[in-house]
């Protein structure tokens, strides 16, 4: 018996320490889980969707638009120089994008941590965040309103192709339907000098019946216009992210404001209290000084 009781009590002291243990862990992981800035982060994952869904469609897009014209609408190299120059040059700019947009996100959830931290050190009466922290919450939200502008402009631009491949798509929906009454298909026609992407002498420069149905059953165009479309959700998103962070950091913005003068606020009526405790020991000392 004398052996069976330190046996129980060296397992009773383990299984303590062991839920000691877990108690710990549990508590570390609410701990991390509580300095997490979900909003930034759902921005985050929505603005990296969306920034590699327009990028990486539209590059794709754009160099089967050019294809599909080589092929079939300008098989003269000079009259589509310029267009092909600029494909090129959105191209870059799309690179650009990419690169550029990934280090932003990074930083705006950097600030969000920054900021749930400062958040929680104000709960904890440990509020240290300075004026240079608050300005850099308003730049980003200065920069942030900025991009979300640039990128509403994109959305439209991207809009642009939708639009024209939308009614090709349609036209051709119109020759292929039996509901439609066409007598004479051929006169049926898409002019792509008309929108200004090859020159006007361009050749052949148009597709009319026939060819434009064989134009529409292309791997190229099937797989550009629905790029296209791809892209222009990816850019929609990303106008959603973007004014999400605006909100964000406005938000974070607002907050760290108001939590400063409140703790300015209490730093004074501290020093006031401190002061009159300090004179009312004063008199007393005074009046115990004249009794004695």
């Amino acid at each position: 018996m004398d052996g069976t009781k330190p046996a129980m009590e060296s397992n009773a002291e383990e299984t303590q320490d062991e839920g000691q243990e877990s108690k710990g862990c549990s508590e570390c992981c609410l701990k991390c889980l509580g300095g997490v800035p979900y909003a930034s982060l759902v921005a985050t994952i929505l603005c990296f969707s969306g920034v590699a869904l327009f990028c990486g469609c539209g590059h794709v897009a754009l160099t089967g638009t050019l294809t599909m014209l080589e092929n079939h609408f300008s098989r003269v190299t000079s009259d589509h120089a310029t267009l092909a120059t600029v494909i090129q040059i959105f191209q870059y700019i799309i690179y650009g994008i990419a690169s550029f947009f990934f280090v932003y996100a990074i930083l705006l959830l950097g600030e969000g941590f920054y900021t749930t931290s400062a958040i929680k050190k104000e709960l904890q009466s440990d509020f240290k965040t300075t004026v240079c922290g608050r300005c850099i919450t308003a730049f980003f939200m200065f920069l942030t309103y900025i991009f979300a502008l640039v990128f509403i402009a994109i959305f439209c631009f991207t809009a642009i192709p939708v639009f024209l491949f939308f009614n090709m798509w349609n036209t051709c929906a119109a020759m292929r339907s039996p509901d439609a009454n066409i007598t004479s298909p051929a006169s049926i026609c898409v002019d792509v000098r008309q929108y200004g992407l090859v020159s006007l002498n361009a050749t052949p420069g148009k597709a009319c019946g026939t060819t434009l149905g064989d134009i529409c059953n292309t791997s190229e165009f099937y797989l550009s216009y629905h790029l296209y479309i791809v892209a222009l959700a990816g850019a929609g998103a990303t106008v959603i992210a973007l004014i999400h962070y605006l909100m964000i950091l406005a938000a974070n913005w607002a907050y760290l404001k108001s939590a400063v003068s409140t703790h300015e606020y209490q730093d004074i009526k501290t020093k006031d209290d401190q002061d009159l405790e300090a004179e009312a020991r004063s008199k007393e000392g005074q009046n115990s000084s004249s009794y004695s």
